[in-house]
């Protein structure tokens, strides 16, 4: 039987960690895979979607700036799951008896890293959401009705806008609250998890999106951030004995969901825990 293939479609897509995790998977697995990078610009998309079957990819991720267009060619030419649906982006396909299926794994990725590593669920809680770009989006949408209230705020009043019609025309509208940046610490107040899904603290010297002093201590911190130790962000919130983490456990799992889609086998955490930590270490890292 001939090896596998899997890969990442993105632009630009070389300083990825997905090879590292992935193909460790395949080989504590004992799986004849290989996990390679696809670096395609937006004009080139549509025909490579259209080639996975006859190119004999078994299954890929995609990454920025992709995963609308590819819902837009999965919707028309395959199968979406209902979340993918929903969401209106797909991260992840899995080819399968000629056909391309559609998933998104960021969301509930997300959501097992929360509470398995953050340990916090969120049925029921307040979270506070700052950014409403993609990441945002995935998180806010898989969260749905569970919690009570989500407080949102981006400097870019139309994706927040753009984000709350999507929301309300699946979810009941009373729990999503747009939030300008005067109203930060009120909101705050109210919230027991704060996201933070912008791309500060991405480089060294960024600082931290929120004001420190708006703080509190029954808040719990996720920072999507995970290409760096910690964040400015993570290390406010440390230095007042706050439950504060960065997104590499959501890169994991959104990872680890992924592989289990494709090879229906459960995916070695560990192992590309541990590949995931090397990987940051090595020259040129980011996300």
């Amino acid at each position: 039987m001939a090896k596998l293939t899997y890969g990442l479609i993105g632009h630009p897509v070389g300083h990825s960690l997905s090879p590292a995790m992935q193909n460790a998977a395949f080989n504590a697995l004992k799986i004849d895979a290989e996990y390679k990078l696809f670096d395609v610009e937006p004009a080139g998309l549509q025909r490579l979607l259209g080639g996975l079957v006859k190119n004999n990819i078994a299954g890929v991720n995609v990454t920025v700036p992709h995963k609308v267009k590819t819902w837009d060619f999965i919707r028309a030419n395959g199968i979406l799951n209902e979340h993918a649906e929903k969401l209106g982006a797909v991260n992840t396909i899995k080819v399968t008896g000629g056909k391309l299926l559609g998933f998104n794994t960021d969301g509930p990725g997300f959501y097992r890293s929360l509470v398995e590593d953050l340990k916090f669920e969120p049925e029921g809680k307040n979270i506070f959401v700052l950014g409403a770009g993609g990441a945002a989006r995935a998180i806010v949408m898989y969260l749905g009705n569970g919690p009570r209230e989500m407080f949102v705020a981006d400097i870019d009043d139309c994706m927040v806008e753009e984000l709350r019609r999507r929301f309300e025309k699946y979810y009941d509208h009373r729990r999503f609250k747009v939030v300008r940046k005067n109203d930060f610490k009120e909101s705050l107040d109210q919230s027991d998890l704060l996201v933070q899904a912008t791309p500060l603290g991405m480089h060294d010297g960024d600082p931290s999106p929120i004001d420190p002093e708006l703080l509190h201590s029954g808040l719990r911190i996720y920072d999507l951030v995970y290409n760096m130790p910690a964040t400015k962000l993570v290390e406010e919130a440390s230095r007042r004995k706050m439950h504060a983490m960065t997104g590499l456990g959501m890169l994991l799992y959104q990872g680890a969901i992924a592989f289990e889609l494709w090879t229906t086998k459960k995916a070695p955490i560990d192992v590309m825990r541990k590949a995931l930590k090397e990987a940051l270490k090595g020259p040129g890292s980011r996300v």
